[in-house]
């Protein structure tokens, strides 16, 4: 008995610095938030920003219809960007042809007057290649792109009869570049092969008809 009690005297003096340091521990805050804050909140309208997925311009350059000769071209173009790298194009243009060559061999010439209108509208798919920046010094970089592009459209130009006009399908491909030099604003520049038939010469040609372009597109 007398060890039984010894021993609790023991445990008794052990646990009292324990039992007193909980005793004295303040209890700690509830993480529990009494007043709730009372806030009215307001309806913010957020501001519109372009996409700049679309694209208007105009361009013009030069235009050279096999067997004739090259002579200048002016059209307008509206594209739309599906993605970073994907757009559709869409154009028309006109350039006027001269028979001039063959009127001091031919009496007549063979087109009812000296020269004659070309007009060609297409619908192409184009393909950003390498999309990049142009550096001009050291503090000035403009977003640029090289891309492929490919499409079909009608070109209307005199049939073989001198009187009225025939309507060719038509192939387009080339490639070209465009600096957007501000937000909105790109230089672009463009070279393509015309493909369609003629046959003002006595016999269907298929024709091959090259065309370098420059022009402003802005984005909206």
């Amino acid at each position: 008995m007398r060890t039984f009690a010894r021993t609790l005297i023991l445990i008794s003096l052990a646990a009292a610095p324990a039992l007193a340091a909980a005793q004295a521990t303040p209890p700690q805050p509830s993480n529990e938030q009494v007043i709730q804050p009372q806030v009215d909140r307001r309806e913010i309208k957020l501001p519109k920003y372009p996409s700049k997925d679309f694209a208007i311009g105009v361009f013009g350059g030069t235009y050279s219809t096999q067997n004739f000769g090259a002579s200048a071209v002016a059209g307008v173009r509206l594209g739309y960007h599906i993605t970073e790298d994907i757009f559709v194009d869409a154009v028309y243009a006109q350039t006027k042809v001269s028979d001039e060559n063959y009127r001091q061999i031919l009496s007549g010439g063979l087109f009812a007057q000296p020269e004659e209108k070309l007009k060609y509208y297409n619908l192409s798919a184009g393909y950003n290649i390498l999309p990049g920046e142009v550096f001009w010094g050291r503090n000035r970089a403009w977003a640029s792109a090289l891309y492929v592009i490919a499409g079909i459209g009608n070109t209307n130009f005199v049939a073989s009869d001198k009187v009225n006009r025939r309507n060719s399908q038509t192939i387009n491909f080339g490639l070209g570049t465009r600096v957007l030099f501000w937000d909105r604003v790109a230089l672009q520049v463009d070279l393509r092969s015309h493909h369609f038939t003629l046959d003002i010469l006595g016999r269907n040609e298929s024709t091959k008809n090259l065309e370098l372009t420059g022009g402003v597109t802005f984005y909206f």
